[in-house]
């Protein structure tokens, strides 16, 4: 199920437009969402000692959209093999139209910040991450 964001006023700037900085914002929001989805919501990871960083992000602006526009965000896993997670974001208005695609990566740390090997320390994760690889 995608995430929906409706774009707020303070979002948009003097043009009226959603200001580029703002699609980031999204990406993050769906990306919780959807780790709530499939069972593993940032609050259970991080009771688990996981923390989740961000490395990289990329966005590539298709279609403007302006204030109280609903905003369908669908988020896939592109890449696992258990060091870093690489994740694209389709993000469509309500007539059907992409207005952003992204990606996101992120690596898996414990809580002192050292690289977790995710296959044999968090299995059930590991695989629920890698069968929804596309």
């Amino acid at each position: 199920m995608d995430y929906i964001h409706t774009v707020q006023y303070y979002e948009t700037d003097k043009m009226g437009i959603t200001h580029h900085s703002n699609y980031i914002r999204w990406m993050e929001e769906a990306r919780v969402d959807f780790l709530s989805q499939i069972g593993w919501d940032y609050a259970r990871l991080e009771e688990m000692g996981i923390i989740s960083p961000v490395l990289s992000v990329t966005c590539d602006y298709k279609k403007t959209t302006t204030f109280s526009d609903k905003v369908s965000i669908g988020v896939s896993v592109k890449e696992f093999k258990g060091v870093k997670l690489h994740l694209a974001y389709e993000m469509m208005d309500k007539d059907g139209n992409t207005v952003c695609l992204g990606t996101s990566s992120h690596a898996f740390l414990n809580t002192e910040g050292k690289p977790i090997r995710m296959k044999q320390e968090y299995p059930e994760l590991f695989d629920t991450l890698s069968k929804l690889v596309k």
